[in-house]
């Protein structure tokens, strides 16, 4: 996705571009790229100069977009069917302490690559390092004061 959002010589960028520049076989780049089409965030482009473009600006597409069209979800309801052991079920389907962590986590991850988009990621790594460290300070004091209205509901 950065390397479709970060070329401007052409409307699209083909396979074999998108590989060359990050080192990846042709074959796992169409991987990828058949996902996020299926997810609507690229558009394919037939005939000789065609290849593969961003379905929408740069600006209107966040990382959370991208990685959740990429299966890069640290929780979803399936986790638990998939990792059953041996059992039918998960033994711990009615009580379980690491999932109610992980759907925390999940949500946490999700709302911090969610500030993010792609025309962020195509700026170059000091701005994006201030956008980071600005964006983190934010989130902080987002939880802080989340915290503190906790603690005054929870004395009332």
């Amino acid at each position: 996705m950065i390397q479709i959002a970060r070329d401007k010589s052409s409307d699209c960028v083909n396979l074999i571009d998108i590989a060359d520049r990050e080192a990846l076989s042709v074959a796992y780049v169409a991987k990828l790229v058949r996902l996020l089409r299926k997810a609507g965030l690229v558009e394919s482009i037939r005939g000789v100069k065609g290849g593969y473009r961003l379905a929408d600006a740069p600006e209107h597409t966040s990382v959370a977009d991208v990685l959740t069209a990429l299966g890069g979800q640290l929780y979803s309801p399936l986790f638990c069917h998939r990792h059953s052991g041996h059992a039918r079920d998960c033994v711990h389907v009615l009580d379980c302490g690491s999932r109610a962590m992980l759907i925390g986590l999940h949500g946490m991850v999700k709302s911090y690559l969610s500030e993010f988009t792609l025309a962020d990621l195509i700026r170059p790594e000091q701005q994006v390092r201030a956008v980071v460290n600005e964006r983190v300070r934010k989130l902080a004091r987002r939880a802080c004061v989340r915290q503190r209205q906790g603690l005054a509901q929870s004395r009332q």
